[in-house]
């Protein structure tokens, strides 16, 4: 799956476009604590996690993570506008959606997104 395909799945909404939208998905990983991100996810893979704050695009950033999705995003105006604005600066794509992670990385596995585990 590329990066561009994210905006194809139902109910997500594209706050930071991919600058590079033809990069393949490497694999994906889903959790809310930081240290497990930057331990376990590699580069290529997308990132499904319930927080909103800055810290999240930093992590992405450094770990040059194909993109964020922010699940549970009933209200995409309550995330923190420095969030999307770091995300633009260092070109992170990120994603928001109101559904819960549970769901989201069931459609990603069923749209061929491998868990770290598996690719």
């Amino acid at each position: 799956m590329k990066i561009r395909e994210i905006t194809g799945l139902p109910d997500i909404t594209t706050l930071v476009p991919p600058q590079t939208p033809d990069q393949e998905i490497s694999g994906g990983y889903a959790s809310d604590l930081l240290s497990c991100v930057m331990a376990r996810a590699g580069a290529g893979n997308i990132w499904v996690t319930l927080q909103t704050h800055p810290n999240v695009v930093a992590v992405a950033s450094l770990l040059d993570l194909a993109g964020v999705i922010i699940t549970e995003c009933a209200d995409i105006a309550k995330i923190d506008a420095a969030t999307i604005e770091k995300a633009r600066t260092e070109n992170v794509a990120l994603f928001a959606t109101p559904l819960t992670t549970f769901t989201i990385v069931a459609r990603l596995a069923r749209a061929g997104v491998p868990g770290i585990d598996e690719g």
